[in-house]
């Protein structure tokens, strides 16, 4: 058996890690870089669902199964399995004596040209916050509505825990076969989330604003758009290797969903650094402030509040022993 391992943006005494739990079970692995790369039976992706989300934004071929290994003690819905428990799931692996999910993405044009297909969403708003949007939205060539808002997201099944909840949208079991569509804060008071089948083709035309619009994929990548975003599925999906037979995705669904009601009563700082936490994984007070550019006593008092919650704890650097490292906790 071979294994290819991916770490973009992860330490490398993870990726020493890794290569020795696999040697020491006999199995061959080699790290992906960008040339030419080995025959593997699957490919292991550090970073946590970060890790996966960037893996998948650099390779169309999603033929072979990834496994997510996440670095902390948060689990996500793409990384089941956390690198200190990784040795007592290697045997599986090993036997291959593990399930397979498909998870769908999406496929993205802008203004007519492909870009990465994505796993979570696209949202489509203004480059400057708190500036309305105009768009059309057209679902299999018909109109939907003509809309005035901060902005519009088309989500799948694993991305609808994500953005578009927070934005209002309903969370959708991973095995549906829809996409939602959600715009944000409309001016129509009657305007709700809709879901549509993942066949569909979905097309968010006549873009304006005051200044130009970007297309947001994933939450990282920023493309700007003229006046077209196209979204369809993508084929083949992501094929995510799932280790835990009593971990089902339905369980961490509802966790999380505990979490966003207690998010409610948190003040926005506290949100902010939980959500810049979940999209970019573990950071530094200092980068908790470039990112969100808060003030560092804002940063202090929300960390502190998290850290007092359970929501957040922090770790010593490895690259530098002064600095304390910010992850989110797992939910138990």
């Amino acid at each position: 058996m071979q294994i290819g391992i991916y770490g973009s943006g992860s330490t490398d005494s993870a990726t020493k890690t890794i290569k020795k739990i696999l040697e020491d079970s006999g199995i061959s692995s080699f790290s992906i870089t960008k040339s030419k790369n080995k025959q593997a039976d699957c490919i292991i992706v550090l970073g946590g669902d970060k890790g996966v989300r960037n893996y998948f934004h650099q390779t169309f071929d999603s033929t072979l199964p990834v496994l997510g290994i996440s670095e902390g003690e948060a689990s996500g819905f793409l990384a089941q399995i956390d690198l200190r428990e990784f040795s007592a799931y290697v045997n599986l692996l090993k036997k291959q004596n593990y399930t397979v999910e498909q998870v769908p993405r999406l496929g993205v044009k802008i203004d007519g040209k492909n870009v990465y297909p994505v796993l979570n969403d696209v949202a489509v708003f203004s480059s400057k916050s708190a500036m309305l949007m105009e768009h059309s939205l057209r679902v299999n060539g018909d109109e939907v509505w003509h809309d005035n808002s901060d902005g519009i997201i088309v989500s799948t099944p694993i991305g609808s825990s994500a953005y578009s909840m927070s934005a209002g949208g309903p969370v959708l079991f991973q095995d549906s076969a829809v996409f939602e569509i959600i715009s944000v804060n409309s001016l129509d008071v009657t305007r709700r989330p809709i879901i549509v089948s993942n066949n569909s083709s979905i097309e968010i035309d006549d873009i304006s604003a005051r200044v130009h619009c970007e297309a947001i994929l994933d939450g990282s990548d920023r493309y700007k758009v003229n006046k077209t975003v196209e979204c369809s599925q993508f084929f083949p999906p992501a094929q995510i290797i799932r280790l835990k037979k009593d971990r089902t995705a339905i369980s961490a669904l509802a966790k999380k969903v505990h979490l966003a009601e207690e998010l409610l009563s948190m003040p926005p700082s506290s949100k902010l650094l939980l959500k810049t936490l979940e999209y970019e994984g573990a950071l530094t007070q200092k980068d908790l402030s470039n990112k969100t550019l808060l003030p560092d006593r804002t940063v202090r008092l929300a960390l502190s509040h998290l850290l007092k919650k359970g929501y957040v704890k922090k770790k010593v650097s490895i690259r530098d022993a002064r600095q304390k490292i910010y992850e989110i906790s797992k939910i138990e």
